[in-house]
């Protein structure tokens, strides 16, 4: 802990065990990012992250990196909401996430929302760099202001490159602060949640995926030959996870 805020860094490593299976040689967490294994499921290792405390809080600096090498699978989940909050200091908090999936590797990175309480100030990136032949199902999701508050500032960028190409480079800002018209009908149009789902599987390839909407604010859309992006807007977390996990089923994935 600084005198501006904590800085904590959580990292991950999965590699094939070479008996059909996913070791993880590197789970390392600090401060309130603390990492559990849990039971694995056939091939797959899963792991959880857990918060150790509030936050982050004004000026806290925190980061997460995962690294998943050829042949292993890894699910990486979180055991609940993640909220930003105000805190001592007026200075932004950062949420760093570092996604690196090699070629025949597979990543489901999927944690709870990400909760932007009043007062908050939290710059979230999240960064995914697959191989030719990666697999990954990511999700994000994040709800403006707990109920009956007004949301904190949150800006939030992801970026995912696929054989060195970058195929998705999006940031998306809310709250006191923000660039005019984030709420607007061009945006958020009044809602209080959005989400995204980005599915990356070679097999998509062979197959001819068309722009589509799933639900009345929910639409998918190709990035590349074997890249997806679902963007959803939710009156409530609820709906935005009942839309997200629609669209994931609608790729039989």
């Amino acid at each position: 802990m600084t005198a501006t805020g904590i800085r904590a860094n959580a990292r991950i490593v999965a590699r094939a065990d070479g008996r059909g299976g996913t070791a993880l040689p590197v789970l390392a967490g600090d401060g309130p990012l603390a990492l559990r294994r849990t039971r694995a499921s056939g091939s797959e290792a899963r792991v959880m992250l857990v918060g150790a405390m509030s936050g982050p809080l004004g000026g806290d600096r925190f980061s997460v990196e995962v690294r998943v090498e050829e042949g292993a699978r890894l699910h990486v989940g979180s055991a609940a909401a993640t909220i930003a909050l105000p805190g001592q200091t007026k200075s932004e908090a950062r949420y760093d996430v570092r996604l690196a999936v090699a070629d025949d590797a597979e990543l489901h990175w999927l944690p709870e929302q990400l909760i932007s309480a009043g007062g908050s100030d939290l710059h979230v990136t999240t960064r995914a760099e697959l191989g030719a032949g990666a697999r990954l199902v990511l999700r994000e999701e994040q709800v403006l202001g707990r109920a009956g508050e007004e949301p904190g500032r949150l800006t939030s960028r992801l970026t995912v490159r696929v054989a060195g190409r970058t195929v998705l480079d999006q940031e998306l800002s809310c709250g006191p602060g923000a660039p005019g018209g984030w709420d607007g009908p061009a945006v958020l149009a009044g809602h209080r949640s959005v989400g995204q789902l980005v599915v990356v599987r070679p097999e998509f390839a062979e197959k001819t995926i068309i722009a589509r909407a799933v639900r009345d604010s929910s639409v998918l859309v190709p990035l590349t030959a074997s890249a997806i992006l679902v963007t959803t807007v939710a009156p409530d977390a609820w709906l935005l996870r009942q839309s997200l996990d629609e669209s994931l089923r609608s790729l039989d994935y």
